[in-house]
Formats: C-alpha cells, sequence, structure tokens
C-alpha cells in the first residue's frame, strides 16, 4: 500500500481570515458560477452572498491588522517612556511610516500624549497618557 501524503495546517492558520477569506469567496464565485450554468438562481444568490460575506472578513482582518500593529506600539510605548517615532520604528522592524500612523491613532484616541510638540515627525516622544490627556509618566521614571 502506498503511504498517503497529507498536508496539515494548524488551527490558527485554518481560522485566520487571510486563507479563509480568499477561500471562501473562491467558494462562492465557483458555487455562482455553477449555479447560473445549470439555471440554479437559489445557487447563484447564494454563492455571491457568500462572496460579499469573504470580502467583509478581507475588510475586517484589514481592520484588526491595524489595530494589532497599535497594540504593540502602545505597549513599546508604555516600556520605553518618551520614546521617538524613529526609535519605535527601529526597535519594532517597522517602516516609519506605519510607526508614525500607528503613534498618531493612539494620540487621537488619547492613550499616548506627544511631548516634544514642534519637532519633526521622526523626532516626535511619547509618553502614556491619563484620562485627562495628561501624561502618566515622565521620561526616565
Amino acid at each position: 500500500m502506498a503511504p498517503t501524503w497529507e498536508a496539515h495546517l494548524s488551527e490558527s492558520a485554518i481560522r485566520s481570515a487571510r486563507f479563509m477569506s480568499p477561500a471562501l469567496f473562491a467558494l462562492g464565485a465557483l458555487n455562482a458560477w455553477a449555479g447560473q450554468t445549470a439555471g440554479d438562481y437559489l445557487a447563484v444568490s447564494n454563492g455571491l452572498c457568500v462572496c460579499v460575506c469573504a470580502a467583509g472578513l478581507f475588510g475586517e482582518d484589514l481592520l484588526q491588522r491595524g489595530y494589532r500593529g497599535d497594540r504593540i506600539v502602545l505597549a513599546y510605548v508604555a516600556r520605553h517612556p518618551g520614546a521617538t517615532t524613529r526609535q519605535v520604528a527601529q526597535t519594532l522592524g517597522i517602516p516609519e511610516r506605519r510607526a508614525t500612523a500607528n503613534l498618531d491613532r493612539l494620540t487621537v484616541d488619547g492613550l499616548l500624549v506627544v511631548v516634544s510638540e514642534g519637532a519633526p515627525r521622526a523626532l516626535r516622544s511619547y509618553l502614556l497618557a491619563l484620562g485627562d490627556g495628561e501624561p502618566k509618566q515622565m521620561p526616565g521614571s
């Protein structure tokens, strides 16, 4: 008897929207196409619904990816008060533009405070904020 070869994906890979949304979109499109060629309009509408749901899942994954990046940046600033945009980007290994976007989003949400106003974006330093928008800690403390 010949050995069988099976590909195994981890549970997290199977559940990942990065894998599931394109797979669901392809299955929905195939179902819609097969239903259209057979004249089964219920299958067409079902396939199109699956495609729309897959597109929503993909969009949600993109949104969550931004939140994951924010969480990592926030944790770094919490551990390194007064960190600059450039330090965050270099330490975390992300582009400065992405670090700037994450820091700006966290500042607008009131989780961080800019300490060095007027400095170029790459040299701005950040601290955790209290509920009233004031710095929670000072650099070096």
